[in-house]
C-alpha cells in the first residue's frame, strides 16, 4: 500500500538537516523544497531555532540506545505534532496527502512530516534503519553524521564513500597492509 514518500524524503531532509545546519530560516525552507515540500509556511520570528528544537528531539530518536527508547520517542514526537492527515490538491500537483493545516508553521510542519516519515521508514524498512556514521567509532575520526540507510541489503553503515574508505584504510594499516 503506498501512502505517500514521506518515509524516505522526510527521514532525509531530517539527516540532511542534521548533518549540514543551515545558517537562517531560507535555508531550511530551501532545503524542504530540495526534499519536495512545495507549500509555502508562514514566517515566524523563531522558526529557525525552533527548527533546530525539531531536529535536536529526533536525534534523540537516532541516538535512542533500542528500538522501544526509540519507539517512545518518536510516538511522543508524533503526537505533540498533533498533526492528521488530510487530502489537498494544492497547485495542481492532483489529490495526496498533507499532514497539516494550511496555516501551521514550517517548525509545526516538520515535526509532523518529519515524526511520520521517520516511523514510516523504521517500520517499513526495519527499526536498525536510522543510525550515526559508524566512522564516529573510530577514536579520532569523530564523523557524528546521519546514517538513513535506503539500501535494499540494510547494510549501510557510514554516511559517505570518504567514511567508509577511510574506515577501510584504517583497517587495512591496522592489519599491517
Amino acid at each position: 500500500m503506498h501512502l505517500n514518500p514521506y518515509g524516505e524524503y522526510a527521514v532525509l531532509l531530517a539527516a540532511s538537516l542534521a548533518n549540514d545546519w543551515p545558517a537562517d530560516r531560507a535555508g531550511i525552507e530551501a532545503r524542504a523544497r530540495e526534499f519536495g515540500m512545495t507549500m509555502e509556511f508562514p514566517v515566524g520570528a523563531d522558526d529557525h531555532a525552533r527548527t533546530l528544537e525539531v531536529i535536536g528531539a529526533w536525534l534523540e530518536v537516532v541516538d535512542a540506545p533500542d528500538d522501544p527508547t526509540r519507539a517512545r520517542l518518536l510516538n511522543a514526537q508524533m503526537a505533540a505534532a498533533t498533526a492528521y492527515p488530510r487530502l489537498t490538491d494544492h497547485d495542481g500537483e492532483g489529490w495526496h496527502l498533507h499532514y497539516r493545516d494550511e496555516e501551521q508553521s514550517l517548525p509545526h510542519v516538520l515535526r509532523a512530516v518529519i515524526g511520520v516519515g521517520t516511523a514510516l521508514h523504521l517500520t517499513t524498512r526495519g527499526m536498525n534503519r536510522l543510525s550515526r556514521c559508524a566512522a564516529g567509532e573510530t577514536p579520532g575520526d569523530g564523523c557524528a553524521n546521519v546514517v538513513v540507510d535506503v539500501t535494499r541489503n540494510g547494510r549501510q553503515r557510514y554516511c559517505s564513500v570518504r567514511c567508509a574508505n577511510r574506515a577501510a584504510v584504517r583497517r587495512h594499516r591496522a592489519r599491517g597492509g
